[in-house]
């Protein structure tokens, strides 16, 4: 038991029960307990991973060595910082933060005292991105839909911060060029914030992606569809797979080029597992995580800045939207 990394999970809704459970399996990992503001929820989650509860985060802070932060995006910067502050580690779901000054804060944090700080864009650990990764060398041209079927989770924030920001991290991840135009535009739909929201992002390399978020739709669905020289491929997340068309030459002269179609290899796992995994081994091995800080501010940024022409867009046309 010495040598397992104590951990505890902070905030045990949808997600965070999700993480407790993981923390729960992980022979390397003993969750010493879960905290929650909702009692009832996290007593039942406690008792379900034989852990205990409790109700104020501050009483663990000496306790363990290691956390997910999987509470509402408006505390992840108290919370994180206090166990940054106190020399733990921290996995925090995205986005990172409510603004970039809340997140510099945090990745400061963590600098100074050398500790893992990671942030949970979950889909950089999906094995079908993992495997679509290998092959992207040159992007030209990425179509991303993330559709929803509404539900009364993440309601604190907006489509962009909930939905959006997966596409931002995991195309920016691929292209490595700075974006130097972006427009966009969102309406409310059942809440008073943005519930479908369409981005169109111009890079310095000449790459073009086109975005669409709806947290309103029939239909879950989850695709990235990459286009690069001679090369396409598309992505389906839920499902785990990667189809892919290449352009090979002419067999003879005169002849026709042809097409050859095939589907990625790709073992099938969970992806909150292996990010949870990747961060554990992170913080053993005092290594700089998958998914850092300074990359969820990157993913972060892109979010502010959608934002901020939907804002524009919507004053133009006299739409009212609640950007607090």
């Amino acid at each position: 038991m010495a040598d397992k990394i104590k951990t505890a999970v902070i905030g045990v809704g949808s997600l965070g029960q999700a993480h407790a459970r993981v923390h729960a399996s992980l022979e390397q990992v003993e969750l010493v307990a879960v905290c929650d503001v909702n009692e009832t929820r996290g007593r039942e989650i406690a008792y379900a991973r034989a852990t205990r509860f409790v109700r104020d985060y501050r009483e663990l802070i000496d306790q363990v060595e290691a956390v997910s932060v999987a509470t509402p995006t408006v505390s992840h910067c108290e919370i994180s910082r206090a166990f940054l502050e106190a020399g733990v580690h921290v996995l925090v779901e995205k986005p990172i933060a409510r603004s970039l000054d809340e997140a510099d804060e945090m990745i400061r944090a963590a600098e100074s005292k050398n500790l893992v700080l990671q942030t949970g864009h979950i889909e950089r650990f999906n094995p079908a991105f993992v495997a679509l990764r290998r092959r992207i060398e040159r992007p030209r041209f990425f179509e991303a839909h993330r559709m929803g079927v509404f539900t009364p989770r993440s309601l604190d924030i907006d489509v962009v911060m909930d939905l959006m920001v997966h596409e931002l991290d995991i195309i920016a991840s691929l292209v490595r060029s700075d974006v130097v135009k972006l427009e966009a535009v969102g309406v409310p739909i059942l809440t008073p914030k943005i519930d479908l929201a369409n981005a169109r992002l111009e890079f310095a390399d000449g790459c073009v992606a086109n975005i669409t978020a709806s947290r309103v739709a029939g239909e879950r669905l989850r695709k990235l569809r990459v286009f690069q020289p001679n090369e396409y491929y598309s992505l389906d997340y839920a499902e785990q797979q990667v189809a892919a068309l290449k352009l090979l030459p002419p067999k003879a002269a005169g002849a026709l080029p042809e097409i050859a179609a095939e589907g990625l290899l790709i073992e099938k796992r969970e992806p909150l597992l292996a990010e949870i995994e990747s961060f554990v081994a992170a913080v053993q091995s005092r290594t700089s995580p998958e998914v850092d800080g300074a990359e969820g501010r990157r993913a972060l940024a892109l979010a502010l800045e959608v934002l901020e022409k939907i804002k524009a867009h919507s004053e133009r046309a006299g739409i009212g939207l609640n950007f607090e």
